[in-house]
């Protein structure tokens, strides 16, 4: 297990490839009301399932509501930002090796240390 921690949400890793799984990434988000992720662009699928609270998600620009015991499959390559609505956990799942860009920016961020 690892955690990391942004200014918007803390992150736990429960497997990726520099823990033991060959491909895939599991970590835990958890948000405080009120934070916001950066748009952002991921070269891979994701689903995140609500555990607790509620967040939105824009995907594409179409806002989705994240709710406790729901789930958003997130497309590979669709701009994507969450925004915690009150306290929120979710449980994420994606591929270890994906990318991340932020749109305006040249140079891709790499892989965040929660999935690698």
């Amino acid at each position: 297990m690892r955690v990391t921690e942004t200014p918007n949400a803390v992150m736990t890793t429960y497997a990726s490839p520099t823990l033991g799984s060959a491909r895939l990434s599991v970590w835990r988000v958890e948000m405080k009301a009120t934070a916001q992720g950066p748009v952002h662009v991921v070269d891979s699928e994701q689903v995140w399932t609500g555990l607790s609270g509620r967040a939105t998600i824009s995907v594409g620009g179409v806002e989705r509501e994240l709710l406790e015991g729901t789930a958003v499959v997130v497309p590979e390559g669709v701009e994507r930002q969450v925004t915690a609505t009150g306290d929120f956990t979710a449980i994420v799942s994606g591929y270890g090796h994906a990318k991340v860009s932020v749109p305006g920016e040249d140079a891709d961020r790499g892989t965040p240390p929660w999935m690698s």
